[in-house]
């Protein structure tokens, strides 16, 4: 029908056989997928990148790696990701829309959505990271901690077991386990501001909005919800209280049923 209209017929040569497969049910989907999967890493590698088992990688975006990048098993990438010269990514990873600086290390199993790290980072394991988290130069967030929209000032770090959300630290700032910056009252998020040498120690409840002086310590199990002046020591906490040889409650003995 071309010929007869006179339009030009030329033809193409597909580099493999993959190019020019059908896709009729999931599971040709799934062979292409692996397909194209299997060149991009060919890609990544090609360029320097070292990934523990090129089969298992997903880049479902664009992935872009400095030199001396090392990917484990199993991760994601979404979105546009950029990853500095020789971070070194975890098994398991999921990451998206974010930029990883030089030098920084992502342990396993860790999510992390719309951040940048300046580098010299640690992160995780377990660690998530919503958006607008920023990290500077050697900021460390440990093993289950979580943030979002909050700025981690240079060689701070929030070790573990902590939710720092809609806040600001300075530079070495220590934030202790289980500390929460209670942003939220309900209606409206509120911001946490924690100056730089400060120390706030575990289990402690920041009431947001609330602000916390440069060189301060926070005692542990408090609840802070006035802000703390310069290097001042804050503590609230209940009276703790001790009864002398109290009697521990024992269980009742329930009679056996062939007493009955």
């Amino acid at each position: 029908m071309a010929a007869s209209e006179g339009v030009k017929v030329a033809t193409a040569q597909p580099h493999n056989a993959t190019e020019v497969e059908g896709v009729n049910n999931r599971l040709q989907m799934a062979r292409l997928e692996r397909a194209y999967q299997q060149q991009i890493a060919e890609t990544l590698m090609a360029q320097g990148v070292a990934l523990a088992d090129p089969t298992r990688i997903d880049v479902r975006g664009k992935l872009t790696c400095g030199h001396d990048v090392f990917i484990d098993v199993g991760c994601v990438f979404e979105g546009n990701v950029e990853l500095g010269e020789g971070v070194r990514v975890g098994p398991y990873c999921v990451i998206k829309n974010s930029t990883i600086g030089a030098e920084s290390e992502i342990n396993s199993h860790s999510v992390i959505d719309t951040t940048v790290a300046a580098g010299l980072n640690q992160i995780g394991p377990f660690a998530r990271l919503r958006p607008g988290t920023r990290l500077a130069v050697k900021a460390k967030v440990g093993n289950f901690v979580e943030t979002k929209n909050a700025d981690v000032g240079e060689g701070s770090k929030i070790n573990h077991l902590s939710y720092v959300g809609d806040a600001r630290h300075g530079r070495d700032v220590h934030v202790g386990a289980g500390t929460i910056t209670c942003n939220y009252d309900g209606a409206n998020k509120h911001h946490t501001e924690i100056g730089d040498n400060a120390f706030i120690g575990s289990n402690t409840a920041l009431v947001a909005p609330v602000s916390v002086g440069k060189g301060a310590t926070v005692g542990a199990g408090s609840t802070i919800a006035k802000d703390v002046t310069d290097y001042a020591l804050a503590v609230y906490r209940s009276r703790q209280l001790e009864k002398v040889d109290w009697p521990r409650h024992s269980k009742v003995k329930k009679p056996s049923a062939k007493n009955h």
